[in-house]
């Protein structure tokens, strides 16, 4: 253990130091395609812990890189130093009590600020591509930007202010008078320094107007040297040089953003031209109107995208020569939205387009428009060679140039080679940001992007005077070309800058300057071949807020990132090691293979899906031959459940729920439902329908022994509104195999499944050439089984049907609440938890639905067998329940007793809620 990692364990717990081969490879992995394996990962949960770490690290001279989401493109998150990681502790909101304010912790996730301000109608001003997994802390150290905010809503604009750390230690909050006094007297020198660069610059006529210049389009090239001219109190110098530093002055630990109006009604228009120049002419023309957001796609990037289901169809016929604008109109009423809506199409009119424009209010049309916009840079990762990665380029124009300089970078990208390449942007910034593929395998390759980045600087800067990067930060990716943009002068300043606050070069060092003119050619991130059903990733970290393993052990994009490793040491012939010994535990036999990251990964990528077929190679701990006996004998595994159950009851009631939880290695859990049972058939007259209790509903009973079982409450349920419910035959041997298939024995689910199947095509036979209807009550293995019987039999989960079939039917006495609602990830996957919504807002006043909890980590055993994910996913889900909520409800029974056990509150299926608010009678929570 070297001298370092020993000081940063007897300063931080020993789990938030990382020192094993195969976390610091996966949490060193950022968006960007460089890669450095950080010497240790340092997980800081304060600003105590924060200033421990600059202080071990500065002892023993190594460098400190800051990293929050690490979705950044240009390698400012990645380091071989000290990796220090922003953790749960630094997720904080305080939204002022009129909202024109939010402060805020660099842990918290862009898009959860924005949810949590909605009901406000505000949001935060930046508004990243990447803001639903983003976090404060980058947004404000890259002063990210995105397709509405423009120039004048960046972080940098909507500053009101800070709190950060010092290379040194020290401290400074600018919201309190007591610590900028003391700053004034501790750091007189820093803040004189930068009263002086900021008076001579101001003084300098030229270099003013130049920086001036500079930032009237979007620029985060170097430093935030405006903040030299707008400001002349060096602690408001300070602050706004923090926004886009990327980490190398100071960490951020709060910020106050002034937050900005969200208006409710919004109206889009995706408008064919046929040409780029006559693009460029509608954006010159809707620059001064009142529109939010203009976007530019060029004909590659509509070529990337127009299989996407929803695009006109026009879209196949454009010529090679043809380009896209996506336009947005915001206001605050629908008529001050129809003027502006005119406003647009006046200042489109005498321009050539394909067809006549035209604004869509429909909120899924407009939806679909903008998910098709920002899934052009992943379209292209997509579909790249195995072996080569994605490389996204970010400039900006002058928008009067806006139309040559898009034709230039075409020509550079044919002239370069990089055929695939497509163009798209923030027109009315004259923001470009072009997506290519590359191959860094070979030195001819990384020769063939050399020569391609040096003519980009040639154009960008010597021929339009533009930006080098425009909203995605300088990085490692410009560090070597921010004198050719800046020229001498300024870049001095910024190494001055950089100096006064940082002498050490111990933050960050190489990031947004640096000395060596080869460094955006070196520590290239190899992107080997692993799995074809991942191949395809390009490491955005899109998933990993969704992932309830993440920061447990690994997320989906960790996962992929530890895989490629493995598959390229085997490849190599190399010993897998340590790193492969570790993968079972944290890359699979934590993985709750929910399939939420396929919702927010731009390509759909289910890394469930591996981690299923990796376990299916025997690199878990599944055994084929238990799957075997299973399928055979599943009746005596639900009998010898119900009887384990029994027994854990009448111990627990002896030594109590702790005493069994810690024996059974946290198995045993507390609030576990009775063993449950087998209905009876129902006997009635009334609409037939074929209901297939799921296992979990019948092996685990209702919460408390007065309870009565899911299948006795959905059977009442079904008789109250008019049906006959009828059985499978022999339903209480039968099962879907989802619990099979989640291992990976993909043979032996589908023995089960199709046992299954052949029971529901008995049962559900209407004798006329039909079938009944057919519901499950457990929504991941109703999702199962609607994949296998698709083309064959209809089945509904209960909520579906209860939504469709039974709310027409049950008079409902509404309860006024809190009810907490969990929506399963099968539910959110598929898309149907709208009318679980519905549902339960039939039946209750207040519904709360926890902001930060998605899937809950119990993965029908996964709680049992790993407990401790299900307590890492549910971690948020305390704060997030307001004391008076005395229940929940979800669909899924193993589900509902992971979040049972973990919130103190019972948590069952929505059936209950339906059946007792159906009795006719006043109910209460």
């Amino acid at each position: 253990m070297s001298p370092l990692i020993e000081a940063l364990s007897r300063i931080l717990p020993r789990r938030q130091v990382i020192t094993d081969n195969l976390r610091r490879l996966a949490y060193g992995t950022d968006a960007s395609f460089y890669r450095l394996i950080p010497e240790v990962v340092a997980v800081v949960e304060s600003e105590e812990e924060v200033q421990a770490v600059l202080h071990a690290a500065r002892a023993h001279r190594r460098p400190v890189t800051f990293r929050a989401a690490g979705t950044s493109l240009s390698g400012q998150a990645v380091t071989d130093g000290v990796l220090a990681l922003i953790g749960d502790g630094f997720a904080s909101c305080e939204i002022a009590a009129d909202a024109a304010s939010v402060r805020l912790g660099p842990g918290m996730i862009g898009g959860e600020v924005n949810y949590r301000l909605a009901r406000h109608g505000r949001k935060i001003g930046p508004d990243p591509a990447s803001i639903n997994a983003c976090k404060i802390g980058g947004i404000a150290a890259n002063n990210a930007s995105g397709m509405c905010c423009g120039t004048a809503q960046n972080s940098y604009h909507t500053l009101a202010g800070l709190r950060v750390i010092l290379a040194d230690g020290t401290v400074l909050d600018s919201e309190d008078s007591f610590s900028i006094a003391s700053f004034r007297q501790s750091h007189a020198t820093l803040l004189n320094g930068l009263e002086q660069l900021g008076a001579a610059t101001r003084a300098d006529e030229a270099l003013a107007a130049r920086i001036r210049h500079k930032f009237r389009i979007k620029n985060t090239t170097g430093y935030s040297l405006n903040a030299l001219v707008d400001y002349e109190d060096p602690l408001d110098i300070l602050a706004h040089l923090m926004i886009g530093s990327e980490g190398t002055l100071a960490f951020i630990s709060r910020i106050t953003y002034r937050t900005v109006v969200e208006d409710p009604c919004k109206a889009s228009a995706l408008v064919f031209f046929p040409t780029i120049e006559a693009a460029c002419q509608a954006v010159i023309r809707l620059k001064p109107e009142p529109v939010s957001a203009v976007e530019l796609l060029d004909r590659a990037a509509l070529r990337s995208v127009e299989g996407q289901p929803g695009l006109p169809p026009i879209i196949h016929t454009l010529s090679d020569d043809a380009a896209a604008l996506l336009i947005e109109v915001r206001a605050e009423t629908e008529r001050l939205l129809q003027q502006r809506v005119d406003a647009a199409l006046g200042a489109l009119a005498g321009i050539a387009t394909v067809e006549a424009p035209a604004f869509s209010t429909d909120a899924e049309t407009c939806a679909m428009y903008w998910k098709v916009r920002k899934g052009t840079f992943p379209s292209v990762g997509a579909m790249r060679r195995t072996g080569t990665t994605v490389i996204i380029e970010d400039v900006a124009f002058p928008i009067e140039s806006l139309a040559l300089a898009t034709l230039d970078l075409q020509a550079l990208l044919r002239k370069h080679g990089y055929t695939e390449g497509i163009i798209f942007g923030h027109a009315l910034e004259g923001n470009l940001h072009f997506v290519f593929t590359q191959d860094f395998s070979s030195a001819a390759e990384v020769e063939r992007y050399a020569r391609f980045m040096e003519d980009i600087c040639t154009l960008v800067v010597d021929k339009y005077d533009g930006s080098l990067k425009a909203e995605h930060g300088t990085g490692r990716n410009m560090a070597p070309f921010v004198e050719r943009e800046w020229g001498h002068q300024a870049t001095s300043l910024m190494r001055q800058i950089k100096a006064l606050f940082d002498p050490d070069n111990l933050l960050n060092p190489g990031v947004i300057l640096s000395d060596d003119p080869q460094a955006h050619l070196k520590h290239l991130k190899p992107m080997p071949a692993a799995e074809d059903i991942v191949d395809r990733c390009i490491e955005c970290g899109f998933c990993e807020p969704l992932c309830p393993s993440h920061r447990l052990t690994l997320s989906p994009r960790q996962r992929i990132a530890s895989w490629r490793e493995l598959s390229r040491r085997a490849a190599a012939g190399e010993d897998a090691a340590d790193v492969g010994r570790d993968f079972a535990y944290y890359g699979l036999d934590t993985c709750a293979g929910c399939g939420l990251c396929s919702t927010a990964c731009p390509v759909g990528i289910d890394t469930g899906e591996l981690t299923r077929r990796l376990r299916g190679r025997g690199l878990g701990t599944t055994s084929h031959k238990v799957g075997s006996w299973t399928v055979d004998n599943f009746g005596k595994v639900a009998t010898a459940s119900r009887v384990g159950l029994s027994i854990g009851h009448v111990v627990s009631r002896v030594v109590g729920d702790r005493v069994v939880a810690r024996v059974s290695g946290g198995a045993w859990k507390h609030g576990m439902p009775q063993a449950g049972k087998p209905p009876t058939q129902g006997i009635g007259s009334g609409d037939p329908v074929v209901y297939f209790p799921a296992c979990g509903g019948r092996i685990f009973g209702a919460n408390s022994p007065e309870e009565a079982t899911l299948p006795e409450v959905i059977m009442e349920l079904l008789t109250r509104a008019g049906y006959a419910p009828r059985l499978p035959e022999g339903f209480d041997k039968l099962c879907c195999g989802q619990m099979l298939a989640s291992k990976g024995m993909a043979e032996e689910a589908e023995q089960m499944a199709n046992a299954v199947t052949a029971a529901l095509l008995t049962a559900a036979d209407d004798g006329h050439g039909g079938y009944f209807p057919i519901i499950m009550d457990a929504s991941t293995c109703s999702v199962r089984m609607q994949k296998h019987l698709a083309g064959r039999l209809t089945l509904l989960d209960f909520h579906e049907f209860a939504h469709d079939a039974l709310l027409p039917r049950l008079a409902l006495s509404r309860k006024p609440g809190p009810v907490a609602l969990h929506i399963n990830c099968s539910v959110r996957r598929t898309g149907s938890d709208g009318k679980l919504r519905t549902l339960i807002a039939a039946c209750v006043d207040d519904v709360v639905e926890p902001a930060g909890v998605t899937c809950c980590g119990f993965a029908g055993d996964r709680g049992f067998v790993v407990p401790e994910l299900n307590a890492h996913a549910l971690r948020k889900v305390h704060e997030a329940l307001p004391a008076e909520c005395c229940e929940g409800v979800s669909t899924s029974r193993t589900c509902e007793i992971g979040l049972t056990a973990e919130t103190g509150r019972p948590y069952r299926s929505v059936a209950y809620l339906l059946e007792e608010c159906s009795r006719g009678e006043k109910t209460a929570c």
